[in-house]
């Protein structure tokens, strides 16, 4: 078979990306403030006076089902809202039961009290801000340092790789009938060792300025950037935790430079929404339907969306989409954070959703421990998977843009596209396979790890060579 292990070339390493942490400085192994412990989410009010990050004069609100123009109308009044915006394409038109971005006067906790009372409200919420924050990196390169894809007698050798090197020598490296959408920063496509894995929306023609599939956006060709409101998913080297995660998932397998992602030949997809100060619940929203709406509608075999962020309190319009993207047969595979946190028992927003497409990722180093910055939870966190010292694709600054660089990063946002990268694989040897069976798959195979026991539901940690 092709060989993925030839010595790596690198660029600039100044890489300092991760995920889930509400402070975007922060160090994930330096001693972390315990969290709030709570018994179930924290309603919005009490979210806010907790310190959660949010948009001012925004708010997202639900209707109830059956509410007249007349009723929202004077809750609109009451809120005093300048202007309604509807998040998902995919509901029913306003007002008959549609999430909406509202702006409003008032400030937000101001609007959220006089909309909670309003019986014909079934949530109001602030727009949160959620993070693909910096955790730590590792300055140190050498050979074999793609340990997280590797196994017991692969090149490089790890006891606690994923053997995704299993897989591979079983032929089992090509995914390019599957599509994969990563809901993040974004992705650089130009790199050197994505660039043949960058995913075409089959319904849209590039730069004839004209929405071919009427999606509602413009050469949406790669994705779509939700931060910046136009189809570039790639804006500079802040893109660097994106472009981290698509490697993971689908570097370029074979080609002798660089790395390998889980699948060798994949289509990948960018849904940008975290820009350089956060991403919002709306865009989320916007975001998680985007994927939904384009499967449904061109009928692609889009899998998964990896979902490396978090840091704000738990959205229900968010977990609205979620369930919209469930119903399309989407897995939602999320980082389950990096502050520490027993997610059994604290918000751990996306990934302690409990729907049947998500699957929450918690992160082991080379010796297999839980890694010391790694949210846990043993209900609510499914299995673990390399997210320390992980090498994957970044864009480099140059004197005149932009180049294909390599870096070492750390962070359950790295955990997560193991998984994702799993669900590629899984589906593209079998082309029936319903999201529910993929993930029981990916659960129900997991290496037992002592050091998992009790930490996550399975005990284990993901193993790619035992499908």
């Amino acid at each position: 078979m092709p060989r993925h292990d030839r010595p790596i070339h690198l660029g600039l390493l100044l890489l300092s990306v991760g995920a889930l942490a509400c402070a975007p400085d922060r160090d994930p192994l330096a001693p972390v403030a315990p969290a709030a412990t709570v018994t179930q989410v924290m309603d919005p009010l009490t979210a806010l006076r907790a310190g959660g990050r949010y948009v001012p004069g925004e708010v997202i609100v639900k209707f109830r089902r059956g509410t007249g123009v007349a009723t929202r109308e004077r809750a609109l009044a009451a809120a005093q809202v300048r202007a309604a915006v509807r998040l998902a394409a995919s509901e029913p038109a306003m007002p008959a039961g549609a999430a909406e971005l509202l702006t409003t006067d008032l400030s937000v906790s101001s609007a959220l009290a006089v909309l909670a009372a309003d019986p014909a409200v079934e949530y109001a919420e602030p727009n949160w801000i959620y993070q693909a924050g910096a955790t730590a990196n590792d300055p140190f390169i050498r050979d074999g340092s793609s340990w997280n894809l590797g196994g017991p007698t692969s090149r490089p050798k790890s006891t606690f790789g994923i053997n995704a090197t299993a897989a591979w020598a079983a032929n089992r490296t090509d995914c390019s009938r599957v599509y994969v959408g990563i809901i993040d920063e974004g992705v650089y496509f130009g790199h050197e060792d994505l660039a043949a894995n960058a995913g075409r929306n089959p319904g849209e023609i590039a730069g004839n300025g004209v929405d071919d599939d009427q999606n509602g956006f413009v050469d949406d060709v790669n994705g779509w950037d939700f931060v910046n409101g136009d189809n570039t998913v790639f804006d500079g080297v802040e893109d660097d935790h994106g472009t981290h995660v698509a490697g993971t998932i689908g570097a370029v397998g074979g080609n002798g430079i660089g790395v390998a992602g889980v699948c060798w030949r994949v289509q990948l997809l960018s849904a940008k929404f975290i820009g350089p100060q956060g991403g919002t619940a709306a865009n989320a929203v916007r975001a998680i339907d985007y994927f939904t709406d384009l499967k449904k509608k061109r009928g692609i075999r889009l899998v998964a969306t990896n979902n490396s962020w978090g840091g704000g309190p738990t959205s229900k319009a968010i977990t609205d989409a979620i369930a919209r993207a469930n119903s399309a047969g989407i897995l939602f595979i999320a980082a389950a954070g990096n502050e520490g946190r027993d997610c059994d028992a604290s918000d751990c927003s996306p990934g302690n959703t409990a729907l049947a497409n998500v699957i929450t990722v918690a992160s082991i180093g080379s010796t297999g421990q839980l890694s010391a910055f790694s949210n846990r939870g043993a209900r609510k966190v499914h299995l673990g998977a390399p997210g320390e010292s992980v090498l994957s694709t970044v864009p480099v600054a140059t004197g005149g843009g932009v180049t294909s660089g390599y870096g070492i990063a750390s962070g359950t946002s790295m955990a997560a596209p193991h998984v994702t990268g799993a669900a590629a694989l899984y589906a593209a040897t079998r082309p029936s396979a319903t999201a529910a069976q993929i993930r029981s798959a990916i659960i129900g195979g997991v290496t037992a790890t002592p050091a998992l026991k009790g930490k996550v539901s399975t005990g284990g940690r993901l193993n790619v060579g035992k499908f």
